[in-house]
């Protein structure tokens, strides 16, 4: 079962060697479990996607740069997110400011052909004893 993303929401990407975290701005005014609510349009590299540690994808030109100074021993550089389109598919039937809200079945793609995923969602349940 798929669950709402929102702020400080763990990600993993196919090529990172560690998670990020979802930063989500409060621009659409709407608070899930204390925080902003994310839209499929939190897709922005540095601004919304932090670093994943280092990038192992041959696609990155720097990392293909040091591939090949190493003598072909695949040699991990420090990743800079590059996402350029949308999460998908995105939830249509819950919008917030007029854009889809993002769910854990969600997926962006970095320009270095990684997959990014959430991976804890963000959205804590709090009970009282």
């Amino acid at each position: 079962m798929s669950q709402h993303v929102c702020n400080g929401a763990t990600l993993q990407c196919s090529f990172g060697l560690a998670p990020a975290t979802l930063t989500v701005l409060p621009t659409d005014r709407v608070m899930t479990s204390s925080q902003p609510a994310a839209t499929i349009m939190d897709f922005q590299p540095i601004a919304n996607i932090g670093p994943f540690g280092a990038c192992m994808s041959i696609a990155n030109p720097q990392v293909a740069a040091a591939t090949s100074a190493a003598m072909g021993v695949l040699t991990p550089m420090p990743c800079i997110p590059v996402t350029v389109a949308p999460w998908v598919p995105g939830v249509a039937t819950v919008t917030l400011g007029h854009k889809p809200s993002l769910d854990t079945n969600c997926t962006l793609m970095c320009m270095w052909a990684g997959v990014i995923t959430v991976a804890v969602p963000g959205q804590f349940t709090h009970t009282i004893p």
